[in-house]
């Protein structure tokens, strides 16, 4: 069984997962004697951080609760601990739930980490300690007010625009717009109530956005802010309501950041390299950004909506964000930067299918006869005009399809290319979305 996906753990919320939370409880305290712990505005949240807590106490650890929060404020306090365990699903529908956990220097656990921590669960290699050296409980109210403040040392100016802020009913519901008008902004909230079932996807895609989009245009907002479920993602609307993609936002932020070197991901435009950046690409996966970041870079992103700022911290941090682009908005219009970013035609869809005919869906697509072939996250087909990339989710039980090219056409062309092609291993016709 694996338990580790690209993001931590992630899995549908049942009594399977509730007893892995108490496990994971056991083995990480074994191992680390003071721990943050966190979680976002999930219907489960409050139960898995009960079984994890109940697992560290068990393990002789002391834990610190810092209640409802987003993922970067959690991995923000956990520079003063030995480890940060955020409950969350990020993204996903609220159905799901898991476990992130953090470094003391911001970063996520990388493969030797969660291989580890895999092994010692699953051969149950942790160990109870007696009821006389159970650890402590204690609360830590001020995490939330300690991560915006740390922000603002760096943005500290004051910024009167309207800007709309739509959490999605996720972690961030408090703390952001509370740090938007600490920023001197004329907040209109949206969705900024913590609601667990999510009134809108959690996702912050442009499908999922229309309502920010309207309230910015009826509005007259100079910008529009979008999290997602732990507030570890920002994506933007413009002052003319209009959507600003990810490669664009990711091109903005890095200006803004003063980046010449960026990470970003395998699945980016190659835009990024025409902007002049010194660039390197990952896998797909914040945690794969911030590992290379640890040793080169200035800026990291991927274009759906993870910035990493290392500077600051080595966790994607959508609230850092949102304060870095309105600092940026109060000199530019967002929608003029945004239109100086050259655009091509991209498509990004999914489709729920078994990960393990990766192998042979990979062997169907090499008789397309590419230019080359990039097989480090999944398979990357590259044609002089065009590049389409398959891979395995690693949050979701789902294939993902991104594609690029010079020309709509071209785009659709090699769209229905691969998919054909995917079909045939499939033995049957997938609807991608």
């Amino acid at each position: 069984m694996q338990i580790f996906g690209t993001s931590g753990i992630r899995f549908k919320v049942d009594y399977d997962l509730l007893m892995l939370a108490f496990k994971c409880g056991i083995c990480t305290g074994n191992h680390n004697r003071r721990v943050v712990v966190a979680r976002d505005s999930r219907t489960s949240s409050p139960a898995l951080m009960s079984a994890l807590s109940a697992g560290l106490n068990a393990s002789g650890a002391s834990y610190w609760d810092a209640g409802l929060l987003p993922t970067p404020a959690l991995a923000y306090a956990a520079r003063n601990f030995d480890l940060g365990v955020m409950i969350t699903a990020s993204h996903n529908p609220p159905e799901y739930n898991g476990l992130k956990f953090f470094n003391p220097d911001g970063t996520a656990y990388n493969e030797t980490q969660q291989a580890d921590l895999e092994a010692r669960i699953l051969n149950d290699a942790s160990v109870a300690v007696k009821w006389t050296d159970f650890g402590s409980q204690y609360l830590l109210p001020d995490a939330a007010e300690a991560h915006i403040e740390a922000i603002l040392t760096r943005f500290s100016e004051k910024y009167p625009l309207r800007v709309v802020v739509d959490c999605g009913g996720g972690a961030a519901s408090n703390e952001a717009p509370l740090m938007l008008r600490k920023m001197g902004c004329d907040v209109i909230e949206l969705n900024c109530q913590p609601d667990g079932f999510f009134p809108r996807p959690s996702e912050p895609t442009e499908e999922n956005l229309l309502q920010l989009k309207q309230k910015v245009t009826s509005t007259g907002a100079d910008l529009g802010l979008a999290h997602d479920g732990d507030a570890d993602r920002l994506m933007a609307v413009d002052d003319l309501g209009r959507f600003i993609n990810g490669e664009a936002l990711l091109v903005i932020l890095a200006n803004a950041a003063g980046a010449k070197k960026v990470v970003t991901t395998v699945d980016a435009s190659s835009v990024v390299e025409e902007q002049g950046f010194e660039v390197k690409r990952t896998l797909v996966g914040d945690n794969y950004i911030s590992k290379v970041l640890k040793e080169w870079g200035e800026f990291g992103g991927e274009p759906s909506g993870s910035w990493v700022f290392p500077e600051f911290s080595l966790c994607p941090d959508g609230l850092f964000a949102a304060a870095c682009l309105i600092s940026v908005a109060a000199l530019h219009k967002i929608s003029v930067l945004a239109d100086s970013v050259p655009q091509y035609p991209m498509k990004r869809m999914s489709v729920e299918l078994d990960r393990g005919l990766i192998p042979k869906i990979k062997r169907q697509l090499e008789t397309l006869c590419p230019a080359r072939i990039d097989r480090s996250d999944g398979i990357k087909l590259v044609f002089p005009d065009c590049w389409v990339l398959v891979r395995p989710s690693g949050t979701e039980p789902k294939i993902r399809l991104t594609a690029q090219a010079q020309n709509q056409t071209r785009l659709e062309l090699i769209c229905k290319q691969v998919v054909d092609n995917i079909n045939i291993v499939a033995g049957k016709e997938l609807i991608f979305k």
